[in-house]
């Protein structure tokens, strides 16, 4: 296996640009990110960023289907964030949550939202995270940090 991460033991390694390595990742999302209607749009290899578009459905809110459970508006920003190391990684990572701060800033219903992860510090064994959830017209929802610790495939 060329990846510590069990969802890209088949392709990690090979060398691809942020084009190629977005449509790979596109045509085979993780169960998590289709349960929350997510859709990679965008990722930056070199500055680790990864960028999410997610659709809240009624299904996910409480007060009459008016406000979005926190749960999903974590589970959002932290596929932005855990997918940005995955990428700054090359795939060939797993980035375990160490630790997950989540400041939550204004109340959001069904819509459209659009969660950023970042690649704040990349060590050799640990790398700090941070995210942002916004809405359509760029309010912040949601703002989080988090500290993973970075799998590196071991060697044969």
């Amino acid at each position: 296996m060329t990846s510590a991460h069990p969802d890209f033991g088949h392709i990690a390694g090979q060398s691809m640009n942020d084009t190629v390595l977005l449509q790979l990742m596109r045509a085979n999302p993780p169960e998590p990110v289709k349960t929350l209607n997510g859709e990679l749009i965008e990722i930056d290899q070199a500055r680790g960023t990864c960028r999410f578009r997610f659709e809240i459905v009624p299904a996910f809110c409480h007060s009459d289907g008016r406000i979005c459970q926190g749960g999903f508006l974590t589970g959002m920003v932290d596929t932005a964030m855990a997918n940005a190391a995955i990428v700054k990684g090359n795939l060939a990572v797993a980035v375990p949550t160490l630790e997950l701060k989540i400041s939550f800033f204004e109340a959001m219903g069904p819509g459209i939202v659009f969660a950023e992860g970042r690649v704040m510090r990349w060590g050799g064994s640990v790398g700090f995270l941070d995210g942002d959830l916004k809405d359509e017209k760029g309010r912040l929802i949601v703002h989080a940090t988090s500290t993973i610790k970075i799998v590196r495939p071991k060697k044969a």
